[in-house]
């Protein structure tokens, strides 16, 4: 699983001229499910990851100790490999099916957490707009090659 997570002031995703998820202060979670990926677990990691600024301006605070909101958008081209072509391939992104449930999981977890979780529409071509604080945005992989 692959995500690139945002810290933002607001964002909402837009799919066919209508908003289907919107926060205010929180994170964007763009997020790729991998062929070998199994499990949400990554959730956890992203709702204690300590991103946003504490009274003494240091990055201490996760989207739990803020309250925050996440924007969670489906996202298969994290997997697009282009190293030595310049279109890029994307066999290691999961089949749709494995990819939907995860990602629906992940939500889910989220939720769990007790985070409002907003989404897009999973497979549609979706139109984000986002506000990135600081810019903070952070790099995760479940397998760990970043």
């Amino acid at each position: 699983m692959r995500a690139v997570v945002q810290r933002v002031s607001r964002a909402r995703v837009t799919v066919e001229g209508t908003v289907t998820g919107e926060i205010a202060a929180g994170l964007v979670i763009l997020l790729g499910i991998g062929r070998n990926d199994l499990s949400a677990s990554m959730a956890g990691k992203i709702a204690n990851l300590r991103i946003f600024e504490d009274d003494q301006g240091k990055m201490n605070r996760s989207l739990l100790d803020i309250r925050g909101s996440a924007l969670v958008v489906s996202q298969f081209t994290l997997y697009g490999d282009a190293r030595g072509q310049r279109r890029p391939s994307f066999i290691a992104a999961a089949p749709p099916e494995q990819a939907k449930q995860l990602y629906e999981e992940f939500g889910e977890a989220l939720r769990k957490l007790g985070i409002t979780v907003a989404t897009g529409v999973f497979q549609a071509m979706m139109s984000v707009e986002l506000v990135n604080e600081g810019p903070v945005t952070i790099l995760l992989d479940s397998d760990k090659t970043f």
